[in-house]
């Protein structure tokens, strides 16, 4: 199945809920799958490894909660389940992906994507759409793929943006 049908299917089935407090299992469980290579090359313990994640789980969310109080954080629903989060923040200056997440089984299908381009469409009309990403983060590419360009280096963290002058490729 090429792309441009994966996102036209993912579409499709996609929706999004506000987090409600009983999210807090699916969202740990999300940031864990961000850790999970890192955890695997350290020597902890099972329990020292969930201890840290879970440390580093909640200042994330206090982070994002202080700098973007008013951001959108949802869940990411595929055919009815839940299968990510899309944490948003709309400012005067710019729309800002805080985090977007996909559950390791569901990624690769189009959900992100198909997430992406529509806030691509919605920046279309009013100001650009940026993400910080990692340099060595897999969604790099994705990012690259929908035309977005990086526009400040921090160490190995990218701003990228994607400037509404340009329509969002439609593969």
């Amino acid at each position: 199945m090429n792309d441009h049908n994966q996102t036209a299917k993912a579409s499709s089935a996609i929706t999004l809920r506000p987090v409600v407090a009983e999210d807090e299992p699916l969202l740990l469980e999300l940031y864990a799958s961000t850790r999970a290579e890192e955890m695997a090359m350290v020597p902890w313990t099972r329990e020292h490894q969930e201890a840290f994640v879970r440390m580093q789980f909640d200042a994330q969310q206090a982070h994002y909660k202080k700098i973007q109080p008013d951001a959108n954080h949802d869940i990411i629903m595929s055919n009815g389940r839940p299968v990510g989060r899309l944490y948003v923040a709309r400012t005067k200056e710019h729309i800002e992906i805080m985090d977007i997440t996909v559950l390791p089984p569901e990624r690769n299908g189009g959900i992100g994507s198909s997430l992406i381009r529509d806030l691509m469409k919605e920046a279309e009309s009013s100001k650009p759409l940026r993400i910080y990403v990692e340099n060595f983060n897999p969604s790099l590419h994705l990012f690259e793929r929908l035309g977005f360009k990086v526009i400040e280096e921090d160490g190995f963290m990218l701003l990228m943006a994607w400037a509404p002058k340009s329509p969002p490729p439609s593969q």
